[in-house]
C-alpha cells in the first residue's frame, strides 16, 4: 500500500513539473549558476572587476566561496561578508583558497557565471566547495544568494589542519 502512495506521489510531481507554466511559475524568479571557464581564468588569474561588489563566505582568511555581484544589484542576505576588494586583498583569498585545496582535499575551485531569471549574467562565483546555489531575484534589483553549506567533509579537513 506504501508503495503504490510513493508511486503515485511521484507522478504526481513528474505531472506538475511538466505542464507548461506550472513548474515554471514557481520558479520563475530564480536565477542559475553555469560553470564558465572564463570566470575560472579571471579567478586564477587575480584579476577583479570594478563593477562587481566583492563578498566571501567562510573564513576570512581561507574562504569557502567568493562572490561577485555587478553592483547594479543589491544582495540581500547577511550569509556573505562583504569585503572592500582590492587587488592584493583578491590575490591573497584566491591563493589561499588554492592553498587550502592542495593541502585538504587534491580539488579544483570552479568558477561560475550567475545569471539572473531571464539568463543576463549578474556576477560571478568562485568555491572550492561543490554543490549549487540559490539565485533568488527580488525586486527593486534586489538578489538573494545563499551559498553551499559547509559540507562535514571540509570541516574534518578544516580541524585536522587548525585553521579556521
Amino acid at each position: 500500500m506504501k508503495t503504490n502512495r510513493k508511486i503515485i506521489f511521484c507522478i504526481l510531481i513528474i505531472a506538475f513539473f511538466s505542464f507548461p507554466g506550472c513548474g515554471n511559475l514557481h520558479f520563475k524568479n530564480y536565477g542559475r549558476i553555469v560553470p564558465d571557464n572564463d570566470v575560472t581564468n579571471t579567478f586564477a588569474g587575480f584579476q577583479t572587476d570594478s563593477n562587481f561588489n566583492y563578498y566571501i563566505s567562510g573564513s576570512d582568511v581561507y574562504p569557502t566561496s567568493i562572490l561577485g555581484l555587478n553592483k547594479a544589484y543589491i544582495l540581500d542576505t547577511d550569509v556573505w561578508k562583504e569585503i572592500e576588494m582590492t587587488p592584493k586583498i583578491f590575490t591573497e583569498l584566491v591563493t589561499n583558497m588554492q592553498i587550502r585545496l592542495i593541502e585538504c582535499c587534491l580539488q579544483y575551485q570552479q568558477g561560475y557565471a550567475i545569471l539572473d531569471n531571464k539568463g543576463n549574467k549578474i556576477g560571478i562565483w568562485y568555491s572550492m566547495l561543490s554543490g549549487s546555489i540559490a539565485v533568488q531575484m527580488k525586486g527593486n534589483n534586489k538578489v538573494t544568494i545563499y551559498p553551499p553549506s559547509d559540507t562535514n567533509e571540509y570541516k574534518a579537513y578544516e580541524g585536522k589542519l587548525g585553521r579556521h
